[in-house]
């Protein structure tokens, strides 16, 4: 027991110790800040450069793991950075060993090869590093409140963009948008329908909202926005993707940060998902395994605050107008227009901001195909503002700015070297190219350390955000897809259009995606034959280097386990509801044809109808009409409803025709509240790195499975 307080005590006054450091006011003069950066970049090469002989390697890897495990059990930024500064030091060695120790540069065949290994793995170290700076230290900003008198409060154009998407995705974005609270006076709700449907237009006029439309679709979204635009004249411009339905407390929740810094040129809030993705939904993990996207709002985008580098993601996001105005609206050069908007207005001087707090919900992609085509437009934006206004260079940018820019930018080249790691062992296992030149014990001395402080350190950071080893079924996936339009934007900027990403679609049946699983299919059956020829190696072929061949057939086991969840994911699920239904314990009251009412709770809800949680031994027939109570700001609401299923404590109904009035009054009492995305993950655990590959491991076999099914079903077919 005294060790233990012994233990807490030093990391009481180390915790203590190292916030006096970063706080010490000091750090404003030059000449510290100078001595410290040559201090650490003499520490740091010193700690990366320094040759061991392998048993001194051993041993000093082995000290600074331990000690990261055991400075991870406690809480505190400190702590974090202390582990970051650990798994940057533990890959540079490694990097550092690669470059200069494990090149043969005697056989060119070998050197090919060796140097493409090598480029990836400098390009994941980079990412790795421009990582660490972007999540180590997230701002956590608050909200500003709104002042008392609302006739100081500023004019709103609320701009909901629309293309294709039916009516039914649109009405209840609008319907919510009009429930938001700010004054009438103050908010002008604007449907841009750039399919120039005369249904939109009579809707808007039956609802009472504007809906603009143009004669062309120049630029697509952008010019949708531009164009809308130079008809409008609010102070500020909220816009919202025609299926992120806003809460009541959004305006509210944002703006007051507008009327503290005069300099703030937009604010942005998560892009939350009441719909399971593909990746999900297939894989059944919604709500229980953070989402791909969950990262980027949950931790990046907060990060990134930090150094004023927020990205405007297009949607649940306001702008100030006079900044707008300032670079000739939203950006129209590159077909990722929200993030290249931003950066824009940063090379100005103008701030960004996030807030972290949930206030709006959408629809997130229905299959895999529609989810792969949505991220090859943000791959290829991405690599056309790399091209087209690189932010390293030019004016305007901070250091802090230019490094997370390029950090997002650099991410979505991933698609190489994500193909190089799964197909690299079969190199050696194919035409015994030794792509590492190093013995088996020195690769896991050097790699292991940073395999496993790399994983630790993301753990701890990233573990609310995103499990352990999914970050690799998700770029497995979309390698291949987006390899090419990266490569071709970089290439020729101007390459590409812009594709609209099709939400409320529906899933008929579950099937194998044989088209969009080509590339999978291709690397796992690569991975599959080189293990084959591992175990002749082994057996008969390479006796004299067993470890190498053991090395290259462990590498490749781990590859097809993540080719294997890629599978699963290309078995699409059947999707057949229109409305999505969301878990919520709301309260409720059921008003019975004979006058009775029952007090009860919802689990869950959709603009369909919705399960209630009911007394036992109540229960009602099937087919029964009754009234639903839910409360909202205005009160009690009442919407007619049929029973559809009624068993022990679960009652389901489903909504009779409602009117217009009543969508609105629904809308209120479910996605427009103000806390209804609040406790969305609070059931969920955070990440523990075994756990993570245990995840990935059950869903891979699953994957192999359902590729058998596939497979059976298609012999079937044909036969």
């Amino acid at each position: 027991m005294r060790s233990i307080l012994n233990s807490r005590y030093v990391y009481g006054r180390l915790n203590e110790l190292g916030l006096s450091l970063v706080n010490w006011p000091g750090w404003e003069l030059k000449l510290p800040r100078t001595i410290a950066t040559i201090v650490a970049g003499l520490l740091y090469w010193t700690a990366i450069s320094v040759p061991m002989d392998l048993p001194l390697q051993t041993f000093f890897s082995v000290a600074i793991f331990s000690t990261a495990l055991f400075i991870r059990r406690y809480t505190g930024t400190l702590v974090s950075l202390i582990m970051v500064m650990f798994s940057v030091c533990a890959t540079s060695r490694y990097i550092y060993w690669r470059i200069n120790y494990t090149i043969d540069t005697t056989n060119i065949f070998d050197l090919f090869f060796a140097l493409v290994l090598v480029g990836a793995e400098i390009y994941a170290w980079l990412v790795l590093l421009l990582g660490y700076l972007q999540t180590a230290w997230p701002l956590k900003r608050k909200p500003v409140m709104m002042p008392a008198d609302t006739s100081t409060w500023p004019t709103i154009d609320l701009f909901i963009p629309t293309y294709n998407e039916d009516l039914s995705v649109v009405k209840p974005t609008v319907m919510a948008a009009m429930g938001i609270d700010w004054p009438r006076d103050k908010l002008n709700i604007v449907i841009l329908d750039d399919g120039r449907r005369p249904e939109f237009a009579e809707f808007a006029r039956e609802i009472g909202v504007q809906c603009f439309t143009r004669s062309d679709n120049r630029h697509a979204k952008a010019g949708n926005i531009n164009a809308a635009l130079k008809r409008t004249n609010g102070e500020f411009v909220a816009i919202f993707d025609c299926d992120h339905m806003p809460t009541r407390s959004f305006l509210q929740y944002t703006m007051g940060w507008f009327l503290v810094d005069p300099k703030l040129a937009m604010i942005q809030t998560p892009h939350h998902f009441l719909s399971p993705d593909p990746f999900e939904r297939n894989l059944q993990t919604f709500r229980n395994v953070p989402n791909e996207g969950e990262l980027f709002y949950g931790l990046i985008q907060d990060g990134n605050d930090l150094w004023n580098a927020t990205f405007f993601c297009g949607s649940c996001a306001i702008l100030r107008r006079t900044c707008l105005d300032e670079i000739e609206g939203i950006a129209v050069e590159t077909v990722t227009e929200d993030a290249h908007t931003a950066l824009k207005m940063q090379r100005l001087g103008y701030n960004t901001a996030y807030l972290s707090l949930p206030q709006a919900a959408g629809l997130a992609t229905e299959s895999l195909s529609a989810h792969v085509g949505q991220r090859i437009r943000w791959a290829r934006g991405m690599a056309q503002i790399f091209r087209v206004d690189n932010p390293l260079l030019g004016k305007g940018l901070s250091f802090g700015q230019r490094l997370c820019y390029s950090n997002a930018m650099l991410h979505f080249f991933y698609g190489l070297p994500r193909m190089v790691f799964l197909l690299a062992p079969i190199s050696y296992l194919f035409f015994e190219v030794h792509i590492i030149k190093a013995s088996a014990l020195s690769i896991a001395a050097y790699s292991l350390p940073h395999l496993l402080h790399a994983n630790l350190t993301n753990s701890r950071i990233q573990g609310a955000h995103r499990h352990s080893f999914w970050a690799e079924v998700y770029e497995a996936t979309l390698a291949w897809y987006i390899f090419r339009p990266t490569l071709v934007a970089l290439v020729n900027p101007k390459a590409g259009t812009f594709n609209v990403t099709a939400k409320g679609g529906l899933v008929q049946e579950e099937h194998f995606d044989w088209v969009i699983s080509k590339p999978y299919l291709v690397m796992l059956a690569l991975n599959v034959l080189g293990f084959l020829i591992g175990i002749g190696r082994a057996i008969w072929w390479n006796t004299f280097e067993l470890d190498t061949v053991i090395l290259n057939m462990l590498w490749t086991i781990y590859n097809l386990v993540i080719l294997g969840a890629t599978l699963a994911v290309a078995t699409e699920a059947k999707q057949v509801r229109r409305t999505h239904r969301v878990r919520a314990i709301l309260n409720a009251t059921l008003r019975l044809p004979n006058g009775h009412s029952i007090v009860c709770q919802t689990e869950d809800f959709s603009m369909g109808g919705m399960s209630l949680k009911v007394p036992d031994g109540f229960s009602m027939q099937k087919g029964e009409e009754l009234m639903v109570s839910l409360y909202g700001t205005n009160g009690e609401c009442l919407f007619p409803s049929r029973v559809i299923f009624s068993k022990k404590s679960v009652l389901s109904v489903q909504f009779l025709a409602l009117n217009l009035q009543q969508e609105k009054e629904l809308i209120s009492c479910t996605v427009g509240r103000a806390d209804v995305w609040l406790n969305w993950s609070d059931s969920r655990d955070i990440d523990h790195p075994l756990n993570g590959l245990k995840e990935i491991a059950s869903h891979s076999l699953q994957g192999f499975v359902r590729f058998g099914d596939g497979l059976r079903q298609q012999w079937e077919k044909r036969s």
